[in-house]
């Protein structure tokens, strides 16, 4: 079966679109990598703060004590910047699922830091305080102790936290590895499938321009491409089968819409087909009110008009003395009756100068189906006959459909 060049296009643009996605994704990756250096950053700097907090110059005390108020405060942001990290951080929140115990993590560091600016503090008013003395007190000796105990449990847990950052890492590269993998194997099946249909379409394209091509030599690939193939060869066709051509008209007879159609049904797509038979008002064959060369030349105009309104996957064809037969394919119910009956129209306005009687208007009366899928186009068209018989009981110039005959049923 031909595949459809819209079909290809429409799944191309939602392949682009997945593709915008799947970048959006390895960039959100990206960004999260830039934000976990950012957090290791920031615990080994707080590592290095509180290590040169309890490590300040004791000689000039005051200014110790106006950079221990700075710094310590700035620990503090520091935990917030953490916080603020971590709530961009998807892959760790959704993925490794480490979200209460990253934060209890953090709640448990700014307690210790709290406990550690606490100490901190003591200790270096404790020497403020006692300054005068050149030797340690005992309270000072406790307060240096408690700070260094503090201390400990401020860099022992960051390098906990420091570890488990490791262990994050190693979680979400293993997710990223999968999903990177993944993608990159789906890519690459999708790119060279469709660098194949394109390819196809494209050599589609540069068979249809060749003036001087071998329609047997090359397997058309597209639905469209087979459509305006078969439109572009339709005289041809028509001079090679002359048997399958009205001959007063140019265009099909029965057996030339048999054949028509038996090529044209598969390129229908997911439209409705329609069968319409149009009978001439006042035209039969033991009704011939014009001599013979008017009455042709009336047909020719017909069928001309009737023409003009053909589709590529259409077929039109004379299928008696003054009948001809309309197969539509259009996109909805509506779309074909509507086609149709313009053609009645424009057929109705069409005049003839006829010698001795003068101008005469034309007009047709129709019956018209959908055909359904699982209907014959013998009995399609045997349907609409019916249906034409029955409208041309009630006047002329119209054209009817079935549901027109479910109301005669009724009433």
């Amino acid at each position: 079966m031909k595949s459809s060049i819209k079909k290809i296009f429409n799944s191309i643009k939602t392949y682009l679109l997945f593709l915008f996605l799947m970048i959006s994704v390895l960039v959100l990756f990206v960004f999260e990598h830039d934000m976990s250096i950012q957090k290791v950053n920031n615990l080994e700097k707080q590592k290095d703060v509180v290590q040169k907090l309890a490590q300040l110059d004791k000689n000039d005390i005051e200014l110790a004590l106006i950079q221990f108020n700075g710094k310590s405060t700035r620990l503090q942001q520091d935990i917030d910047k953490l916080k603020v990290i971590y709530k961009y951080n998807f892959t760790e929140q959704y993925l490794v699922g480490n979200a209460n115990e990253y934060n209890n993590d953090l709640n448990l560091l700014s307690k210790l830091i709290d406990n550690f600016n606490n100490a901190a503090h003591v200790y270096y008013e404790d020497i403020l305080k006692n300054k005068q003395y050149s030797y340690q007190t005992q309270k000072e000796l406790d307060a240096k102790e408690a700070l260094d105990i503090s201390l400990n449990k401020v860099l022992h847990h960051i390098d906990h936290m420091l570890l488990k950052h490791l262990q994050y890492d190693e979680g979400k590269f293993s997710v990223i590895k999968t999903v990177s993998l993944s993608l990159f194997l789906i890519v690459a099946l999708l790119t060279f499938w469709y660098r194949s249909r394109l390819n196809k379409i494209y050599n589609d394209i540069a068979f249809l321009y060749q003036v001087d091509k071998d329609t047997k030599g090359y397997e058309i690939f597209s639905v469209e491409a087979d459509a305006i193939a078969l439109r572009m060869n339709r005289k041809t066709v028509s001079n090679d089968n002359p048997t399958m051509l009205d001959k007063v008209t140019g265009i099909n007879n029965y057996k030339g819409m048999l054949n028509s159609y038996s090529h044209k049904k598969g390129l229908k797509d997911s439209n409705f087909t329609s069968v319409t038979v149009f009978d001439v008002d006042n035209f039969s064959k033991t009704h011939r009110p014009y001599p013979q060369d008017i009455t042709q030349s009336i047909l020719k105009k017909i069928a001309y008009t009737i023409s003009l309104y053909e589709q590529p996957v259409d077929v039109i064809a004379r299928t008696d003395y003054n009948q001809y037969t309309i197969i539509l394919s259009r996109p909805s119910k509506e779309q074909c009756f509507k086609d149709a009956d313009l053609i009645r129209e424009s057929i109705a306005d069409l005049k003839f100068n006829v010698p001795n009687v003068g101008t005469e208007r034309i007009t047709v009366t129709g019956g018209h189906i959908i055909k359904p899928n699982n209907t014959a186009l013998d009995e399609a068209i045997k349907q609409a006959k019916d249906i034409l018989n029955y409208a041309k009981t009630t006047g002329k110039n119209k054209i009817f459909q079935t549901r027109d005959m479910a109301q005669r049923e009724l009433s």
